[in-house]
């Protein structure tokens, strides 16, 4: 028998072989490309070989070098990484196509939204027209083939001259975004080849790999936080709406090698039928390339669901885009792994074993796997798509006309004719930015020139309508319509317990805001003004007065402004009531004219006239000194965006790393300490991991030694000592566990451990009441909706619900807000409303001079939540002295 070792030669002469046959023989590159080196040639080593990683910086220089010597190729510099790279994109076409870019999107951008063409002239755009394919690599920076395989298909790209090359050339505007990340690419490549071939080899890197948001930076494909989120909207949602897009992935290393479109069911609806369908067509021209160049292992309409998180490959559905992903068996960073046979399992939608399938009728029997793998089905896949757009470009043109007159017209003659947004809100300047938000996502909005009725409602002039007689009707349903996860066969296993969605089971941005948003049935016949540009947000300061000025404890961006002015040292006092004040205005009476205007010109916020208002109480309030703990064992993903939302709000805080929390004396350096959700075991590594969190760790840990993380015992008494001499300690989610478990507080949390069938809310808004007295609710609406994971994998939360044991130190404890007695489920999924009708979301306990706030559900989940940021700002400006 032949070893392994001398079949892979073999299997290659055959990949080439059936290559050739279909049209896509590699042949020595013609013209003036041919000078150009390969990456083999400049990086010194082949894309994907063994312990070989090309960092960003490199790879930029070579599509840079790339750039200037191939006129099939042009780089666009869209913008900054967060860290302050370049993020580029690439254009891949014929010279003469690259010569009429500006033309051909202005096509594109008619075809995507077709509102007033008629058939004939869509069919004359068409005739004009050239499909556009945009794919993206490097997302996930720990899924390191992608990055590399950019690098390879770009150049061949460029310098193949078969004929099934040229045709592309010529028939499509190829945009590949090489790097998603660069930052991630570049720091991944750096730790990975700083300790290959050490004992640390393949280490998992200790913090996140995108600054803010790791691994989660493919969930902001709709709400846009991250800078390189926005330059991916700038390019696919706004510029060129292409019509089809790849995001190329990796995923565990045992089971299938290759995940391919289409998505298993439950699909979300609303989306035009043929996007779905569109997907299962490149899907199937992929399977069939990967299946011809014998790539084993290769499953569709399997493991990922079509109802998923709202990130970029899954979101574009509902801009009429066919946005697919492939994800690929990873690897130990760029360290090969070997698979026997009975480590490769099953166990996931659509693959309920390893075994052949129609979804899989080719298994990988196991054996060494590499990054070269996963580069060449990558790769394979890639050409797969932009090939089936070449040769069926018009068919590819006229779905895009033909989704867009579709959707637009579901919209117009659906029961929802569109959505009002009363700009008079509790949070006038959220719902402003609610509204530039899916202006970035290129979705029309509308003002009102004066006030209006709409369904028997009075709205005020200014006011936003968003109408659904638009292509992206389906999207503005999913981020402002209320939402109802299914339930259904698709979502329960085979003993009725219901699976966890992908991700959340809503993605209602309006309710994750706070933003009221009216589903409005009956045309309107108001005058309106489509928004050609952002709502400016831009705040004034009254007239000059001797009594001073306050500012709304509405608004989450007073709390910034109040952030501005501690930081300059003005003073600011904060009203606990009275007549014409809302408890927690905050009040400035002594400012320098030039700082005020700066602070309302940065925040939005306006500074109103005391005008003789006396409040029935205030007290000053200081610049707190906050410590947001931050850990090693691959970051904290909740930290990150933590540490996103202050830097967003300037929050004054640094990072407390275990080495300080260990050296005690923590009231010399903070006032207040936020861990944010996180499990007790991660931040402390004591105690035997759970059965989810062994299941995340590794078997073993070769991470060096001195970027170990666990601040053990010696930390949760440091803590303890914190909050007894004065602290204020802040939890989300499950960080409850530290205070309420080691602390002794008289709490427990009723949702902790209920299987699934008693208690299920993996990811949902639901209705809660708000103590608008308490200090650390001011600024609250009476009713508000929070975000709620729990009954689901600790990997995405498990947050808690609180009631108390004991009548003892009753009056140490009070409640901020509770969910409502019935009727809690606003969005999302719920099993078991009983089991928290009534129960608290959050609490502040004291605790010696201090008081631990309790916050069961995450109050800034990846920086979306604006509707409950007002906890947290509230929580770090430590209240009224005590006794007031």
């Amino acid at each position: 028998m032949m070893s392994r070792r001398a079949v892979r030669p073999v299997l290659a002469g055959l990949l080439l072989m059936g290559l050739a046959s279909l049209g896509f023989a590699r042949e020595s590159p013609g013209g003036t490309d041919g000078a150009l080196p390969s990456p083999r040639e400049f990086f010194g080593f082949k894309m994907g070989e063994d312990r070989k990683l090309a960092g960003w910086d490199k790879l930029l220089d070579y599509y840079q070098l790339l750039a200037r010597s191939s006129n099939r190729l042009r780089l666009q510099e869209v913008g900054k990484s967060t860290e302050g790279r370049p993020f580029i994109i690439l254009f891949i076409s014929s010279p003469e196509n690259l010569a009429k870019l500006d033309h051909y999107r202005e096509l594109n951008a008619r075809l995507a939204d077709p509102r007033g063409l008629s058939e004939a002239q869509g069919r004359k755009l068409i005739s004009e027209s050239k499909p556009v394919i945009i794919q993206s690599f490097g997302q996930h920076s720990d899924e390191v083939a992608s990055a590399q395989t950019a690098a390879e298909f770009v150049y061949d790209s460029i310098t193949r001259a078969d004929e099934g090359a040229t045709r592309i050339r010529d028939a499509v505007i190829s945009i590949v975004m090489p790097s998603l990340n660069p930052d991630g690419t570049q720091m991944i490549a750096d730790w990975y080849m700083k300790y290959v071939n050490t004992e640390h080899e393949a280490a998992e890197v200790p913090w996140l790999y995108q600054l803010y948001a790791g691994h989660d930076n493919n969930r902001d494909g709709f709400a846009l936080n991250l800078l390189e989120s926005r330059h991916f909207a700038q390019i696919v949602y706004r510029d060129w709406l292409p019509q089809a897009y790849v995001d190329h992935h990796q995923m565990d290393i045992g089971g299938a090698r290759m995940v391919i479109a289409p998505y298993a069911d439950p699909i979300r609806p609303n989306a035009d039928p043929l996007v779905w369908r569109e997907m299962a067509w490149y899907g199937a021209n992929m399977g069939e390339r990967l299946e011809a160049a014998g790539k084993q292992g290769v499953i569709n309409s399997a493991i990922f669901y079509g109802w998923m998180h709202t990130g970029f490959h899954a979101i574009t559905a509902f801009h009429n885009i066919a946005g697919m992903m492939t994800e690929s068996a990873g690897l130990k960073l760029a360290t090969p792994v070997y698979l026997h046979v009975d480590q490769l399992r099953g166990g996931a939608p659509g693959m309920p074993t390893y075994d052949a399938q129609m979804g899989m009728p080719n298994p990988w029997p196991g054996g060494w796997w590499h990054v070269r793998d996963v580069v060449e089905q990558q790769k394979i896949a890639a050409w797969a798509t932009v090939d089936l757009a070449a040769r069926n470009s018009e068919t590819v043109l006229w779905n895009m006309y033909l989704k867009g007159t579709r959707q637009t017209a579901r919209g117009a003659d659906g029961p929802v004719k569109s959505y009002v947004i009363e700009v008079a809100q509790h949070d006038a300047l959220t719902t402003k930015k609610l509204i530039n938000l899916f202006l970035a996502n290129g979705v029309e909005v509308q003002q009102a020139d004066e006030e209006f009725v709409a369904d028997d409602k009075l709205y005020s002039a200014g006011s936003f309508v968003i109408t659904m007689a638009q292509p992206k009707q389906g999207l503005v349903r999913w981020m402002l319509g209320r939402t109802f996860y299914p339930d259904n066969a698709f979502t329960h296993d085979a003993k009725a317990n219901p699976i966890r969605p992908y991700d959340v089971a809503t993605d209602t941005m309006g309710e994750f805001m706070g933003v009221r948003s009216d589903p409005v049935g009956a045309p309107i016949t108001a005058k309106l003004t489509r928004l050609a540009a952002p709502v400016p947000l831009m705040g004034s300061v009254a007239a000059r007065t001797s009594d001073g000025y306050v500012l709304s404890t509405k608004l989450n961006d007073s709390f910034r402004a109040v952030f501005l002015l501690l930081e300059q040292g003005v003073t600011v006092r904060r009203a606990r009531g009275g007549e014409g004040f809302t408890p927690g205005d905050f009040i400035v009476t002594h400012a320098a004219p030039a700082v005020l205007a700066d602070v309302a010109h940065r925040t939005g916020v306006d500074f109103a006239a005391l005008d003789g208002r006396k409040p029935r109480d205030a007290y000053d309030i200081r610049k707190p000194r906050v410590g947001l703990f931050k850990r090693y064992k691959g970051g904290n993903m909740d930290e990150g965006w933590t540490r996103l939302m202050f830097t967003q709000f300037d929050v004054p805080y640094t990072s407390l790393m275990d080495a300080r929390i260990k050296k005690g004396n923590l009231n010399a350096s903070y006032d207040v300490i936020v861990l944010p959700d996180d499990a007790l075991k991660m931040m402390t590594m004591t105690g035997e991991p759970s059965k989810e969190e062994a299941h995340m760790a590794q078997p073993s840990d070769n991470t060096p030694p001195e970027f170990r993380s666990g601040f053990g015992e010696e930390g949760i008494k440091a803590l303890q000592a914190f909050v007894q001499n004065g602290g204020i300690l802040v939890t989300f989610g499950e960080a409850g566990d530290l205070p309420m478990q080691r602390f002794g507080l008289s709490l427990r949390n009723v949702v902790a451990e209920l299987p699934p069938k008693d208690f299920w809310s993996p990811g949902s808004t639901l209705r809660t009441r708000f103590d608008i007295e308490n200090p650390i609710a001011y600024g609250m609406p009476p009713e508000g909706l929070v975000l709620f994971y729990a009954g689901s994998t600790r990997q995405f939360g498990a947050g808690q619900v609180y009631e108390l044991t004991s009548f003892e130190k009753s009056q140490d404890v009070s409640v901020i807000g509770n969910y409502a007695e019935r009727e809690i489920l606003q969005s999302g999924w719920l099993v078991g409303e009983r089991v928290i009708a009534k129960k608290a979301a959050a609490v502040s306990v004291r605790y010696g001079s201090g008081k631990v706030v309790m916050i069961g559900f995450r109050p800034q989940h990846r920086a979306q939540t604006h509707g409950t940021f007002k906890i947290v700002f509230n929580a770090l400006l430590n209240g009224p002295p005590a006794g007031r």
